[in-house]
């Protein structure tokens, strides 16, 4: 039981000590190895880790040392990359970077022509290096022995049985034959007279015959034994006869690995293909000249979205920064970086694009600026609003107020891509300033942008600004002299109608509209005409839903009073509404009527007094009350209306300033209701006084109308036609009801003559007393 405990101890404490720790298995199978995703202890990196199983596989274990031997030896940008190797009793260990199976691919039938071109032209030129540099046969090339990087790129391992020519007792003349699946893959010369016999043929023989198999399994996806070598089965039309000689079936008439890559790198050649010229074209793109660069990029931007992305991020993305921030790689690189970048996760543009993106848009090169700001929605997303808002919209605000017009139409254009990443603060505050210059901008073209861009950014305005801003910047935009900026404006109205109150669409925005009824082109007119339509629509169905009046009813009156009435409501005239309004109003006026020196009081009419004065005793008419004195109140007009039913004059409040209003006042004055010089307006809040009687100049105050015509010498000039007889009942002098009639004022009622009425017409005409109808 001891030794059990300290076994395990033993076996924890080794592994502990490893530098990996094993993740999942990801091979299928098809080698002496097995392979897992592992991952560095020291710094976390990724990694893979190709375990042998000594006690399960011990006859080849010659096999996974020479591989483990020619691992560490062996170094090309083709080979898999080894990080170190580990030998204990039990197992062997080849760490490498993170590679999986190109089989999984390949079975899937999942490589696009172009990609299968980029992997062969890599493998092919890896074993021109084995063949002709280190003097070598690799000796198993196939697809098992095939991996690929995490940059896409395909790598070679499988080195069981690579062995130098040079050295007498090389392994693979004694252990050829163990490789799994051997008798697949072994080329007829082999099969005839054993490994030996490759000492008596060309050194690049065996390999040739390997990658012609490679190839065929690479567009068909499955090799399956000798009787399918040398057909053209999916193999490209231009790559067929190469391949046939890869795999002729004398070692001596084989075409080698370097003339296979040498073939089709000619013009035209199988290998001359965009992808491929990338690649070997990227890692000295700072040393280009500007016409090379040129070239490049073009070759870039011919590139389909079938190719390998993680080559692109990987190896092609960090070459491109480099040459855009140092190399002077110009707007173009830019834009095949961020091309690229946009298929980045969050994380990963974060780390890599982010903190260059923040310095370009510092960099004065407009046109690096320019090409920044139209790539803006491939980046926008992975961008935070942190950054969005401290660290690009500062130094982007600079193109605003630029020199070049192509500068100051981008950025207005930017504003859209950006808005929903913004605070705001800076909407509200500096954006809006920025707009309202480029609103007046000398360019069409930046002023049109500008409504445009107001009208899709309105619900991103704060409710405070929205409404002022975008009536001031729409009706400025309908009185352009630039056509489309006049149909933009009315565009952006119709596209905002929800942002307006019913008030401000029937005050401001209906009289702005009316103008371009008549405008010179029909495109406008069309247009003001749909713009108009949706704003009358929304008025008047806002107006169903109001109050019929909103002045309060007035008292019944009692039942013994008559109302004298002219007119009627059911008058359909173009003057009866008013004039059934004028004697609603004399009907329901408080006291009594004086009589006319023609009628005689009644000796029951009864004087109107407050309630707190004793009733008085019966006494003579001539017996006058003692009463204080009282000043008598001169006579006013003839139906003229008493104090309390004067029209109280509207005032217009005074609106307090808000704070910060300079961003209102860059778009020009905002509050424009109130107008001193608009006579209508100041009819209303201040009303003239009619010229009073000259008797009465000193101490009467007539009542003016506002405008109203004079119905009482209407209707003195229509009586006057009839012999002068007095007034009819209920239209003379009215009693005044705010005191109690004192002693003097009945006396004089007794003795002094009554006040004729002047009925002598006035002068002027009666539509004058209306006003202008125009």
């Amino acid at each position: 039981m001891d030794f059990l405990k300290s076994a395990v101890a033993s076996a924890i404490a080794k592994g502990s000590s490893f530098p990996f720790s094993l993740g999942d298995r990801v091979d299928i199978g098809d080698s002496i190895w097995t392979l897992h995703n592992g991952t560095k202890r020291d710094d976390g990196q990724a990694c893979s880790v190709f375990t042998f199983d000594i006690a399960a596989n011990k006859s080849r274990l010659p096999l996974a040392k020479n591989a483990v031997r020619k691992s560490r030896t062996l170094r090309h940008p083709g080979v898999i990359k080894v990080l170190d190797t580990i030998e204990t009793e039990s197992n062997l260990y080849i760490i490498t970077e993170r590679v999986a199976p190109l089989n999984w691919q390949v079975k899937r039938q999942s490589l696009s022509e172009e990609t299968a071109k980029w992997g062969l032209y890599t493998v092919s030129s890896t074993l021109k290096f084995i063949n002709e540099d280190a003097s070598s046969v690799h000796g198993a090339v196939r697809a098992s022995s095939v991996y690929t990087s995490e940059s896409g790129e395909w790598k070679l391992g499988g080195f069981d049985i690579l062995s130098s020519m040079k050295e007498d007792d090389a392994i693979i003349y004694t252990y050829g034959s163990l490789v799994p699946d051997a008798a697949r893959y072994t080329p007829p010369e082999v099969v005839k007279g054993g490994w030996e016999s490759i000492k008596r043929h060309p050194l690049a023989a065996v390999d040739a015959y390997g990658l012609g198999i490679l190839v065929y399994e690479v567009f068909n996806g499955h090799f399956s034994g000798g009787d399918q070598v040398g057909k053209t089965t999916n193999i490209p039309p231009t790559m067929q006869q190469n391949y046939k000689r890869l795999c002729a079936a004398n070692p001596k008439l084989r075409l080698s690995p370097a003339h296979f890559v040498e073939q089709g790198k000619k013009h035209g050649g199988f290998f001359q293909t965009p992808l491929i010229r990338l690649t070997d074209d990227i890692e000295s793109l700072g040393l280009k000249s500007d016409a090379e660069r040129e070239e490049f990029i073009s070759e870039l931007d011919n590139l389909s979205e079938d190719f390998p992305e993680d080559f692109f991020k990987m190896k092609v993305l960090p070459e491109l920064l480099k040459s855009v921030e140092f190399g002077g790689g110009g707007p173009k690189v830019l834009s095949a970086t961020l091309k690229i970048g946009a298929k980045l996760s969050a994380d990963e543009f974060n780390a890599k694009l982010t903190p260059v993106i923040v310095r370009l848009f510092s960099n004065p090169d407009r046109a690096l600026r320019v090409c920044l700001l139209d790539n803006l929605p491939l980046m926008i997303d992975n961008l935070s609003q942190k950054v969005v808002t401290d660290k690009i919209f500062p130094p982007m605000t600079s193109g605003f107020t630029d020199v070049a017009p192509v500068v100051r139409e981008q950025t207005v254009k930017a504003v859209l891509t950006i808005i929903n990443k913004l605070s705001d603060r800076a909407i509200n505050g500096e954006l809006l300033k920025f707009l309202a210059r480029t609103a007046n901008d000398e360019q069409p073209g930046i002023r049109t942008n500008t409504t445009i861009c107001l009208g899709r950014i309105a619900k991103n305005l704060g409710q405070s600004t929205r409404s002022k801003v975008l009536i001031a910047a729409f009706t400025r935009a309908i009185r352009d002299p630039f056509v489309h900026a006049r149909c933009a404006g009315l565009l952006a109205l119709s596209a905002t109608i929800d942002s307006f109150t019913e008030e401000d669409c029937a005050a401001k925005i209906l009289p702005a509209i009316c103008p371009a009824l008549l405008d010179k082109e029909k495109l406008l007119r069309d247009q003001a005409n749909k713009t108009l339509d949706l704003y009358l629509q929304r008025i008047r169905k806002f107006g169903s839903t109001m109050a019929e009046s909103v002045i309060p009813p007035t008292a019944a009156a009692e039942p013994h009073k008559s109302d004298a009435r002219i007119g009627t409501s059911n008058d359909k005239s173009w003057a009866g509404w008013a004039i059934s309004s004028f004697t609603n109003k004399v009907a329901a006026a408080d006291g009594e009527i004086e009589p006319t020196s023609g009628t005689t009081k009644p000796a029951e009419a009864a004087i109107p007094r407050p309630a707190s004065v004793p009733r008085p005793a019966k006494s003579s008419p001539s017996t006058q009350l003692e009463l204080p004195k009282e000043t008598p109140r001169p006579p006013g007009h003839p139906l003229s209306r008493s104090q309390s039913d004067r029209p109280v004059p509207i005032l217009h409040e005074q609106q307090p300033e808000d704070e910060g209003d300079d961003v209102f006042d860059a778009w020009g004055a905002m509050d424009d209701d109130q107008n001193d010089d608009d006579p209508f307006t100041a009819a209303v809040a201040s009303p003239n006084p009619s010229s009073p009687d000259p008797a009465t100049k000193a101490t009467a105050v007539p009542y003016d109308d506002g405008g109203e015509p004079d119905f009482a010498g209407w209707l003195a000039a229509k009586n006057s036609t009839k012999a002068k007889n007095p007034l009819p009942k209920g239209l003379g002098k009215s009693a005044s009801t705010n005191s109690a009639p004192t002693r003097n004022t009945v006396a004089k009622s007794k003795t002094a003559a009554p006040k004729k009425i002047d009925t002598k017409p006035k002068d002027e005409d009666v539509d004058d007393a209306w006003g202008a109808w125009d």
